[in-house]
């Protein structure tokens, strides 16, 4: 039975994203199974992942609000192993149209539970909000994963995440517990990142992963081909630190 880990943070721009796409396709060179469910309206995972959608094709807002299976809509990445549940922009109407559904923040745990068993782990990219699709993505998860960038504002808004979490936890799924703080956009020249680095490991003693995530172009340019840092230039800093986030997923996963 797959693992389910929400990657979340309600601020835009902190790698959450490039964290889910890169550490699904390192997972997935690691032999596990892997489903990446997009579930922000913009769908950059779906477009940074090169899959073809067109006006028509069903993604998970159908699956969502429709009720829809969604084992016919997953689409193969170029990666084996590594599933993605797409997105597209009519995700965002989903916000809306689930204020007045029953069950409306379990919703993503009942359409995942029907395709659960065929995955080892299964990552939610959450959209930067904690609205109703965030609240979702946690109550289907059993591991929170919380992308941090290393700048002046990172620790803003994320007591806000963690009481979110509490919330959940207490009302909706008793299982959700936070993995870890994953540190993004690391510049070691930039004396402020370094202090970010200290604030974050004195805020979430034991909570904060090995691995850190360095500002590099090439992982900034990888989705506009397509391609993960693996696919795309596999002997970088960046890749190797998702490779690093990748063992230490799977070694606190077990």
């Amino acid at each position: 039975m797959a693992r389910v880990i929400s990657i979340c943070n309600q601020k835009g721009g902190v790698g959450k994203t490039t964290t889910a796409v890169n550490l699904a396709a390192y997972l997935a060179a690691m032999g596990k199974y892997i489903l990446l469910v997009d579930l922000d309206s913009q769908a950059n995972a779906t477009v940074g992942l090169g899959v073809p959608m067109h006006e028509n094709d069903f993604n998970i807002y159908h699956a969502l609000i429709n009720d829809q299976n969604p084992a016919g809509f997953l689409k193969k990445t170029g990666i084996f192993g590594f599933d993605i549940l797409p997105a597209a922009q009519s995700l965002a109407g989903a916000t809306v149209e689930l204020v007045s559904m029953e069950e409306r923040e379990t919703r993503l745990k009942k359409v995942l539970n029907s395709i659960r068993s065929n995955y080892d782990f299964i990552l939610i990219d959450c959209p930067p909000s904690l609205g109703l699709l965030t609240v979702n993505g946690l109550a289907a998860s059993e591991r929170v994963l919380i992308p941090v960038q290393c700048e002046y504002f990172a620790l803003e808004g994320l007591s806000q995440l963690l009481k979110t979490v509490e919330l959940v936890r207490e009302g909706l799924n008793p299982d959700l517990q936070v993995l870890g703080v994953l540190l993004t956009m690391y510049d070691k020249r930039n004396q402020l990142a370094n202090q970010v680095v200290n604030e974050v490991h004195r805020n979430f003693p034991g909570r904060v992963f090995d691995a850190v995530i360095p500002r590099t172009v090439s992982l900034a340019e990888a989705p506009s081909f397509g391609k993960t840092i693996l696919q795309f230039d596999p002997n970088s800093k960046a890749a190797r630190s998702y490779r690093q986030l990748a063992e230490e997923v799977i070694k606190y996963s077990n």
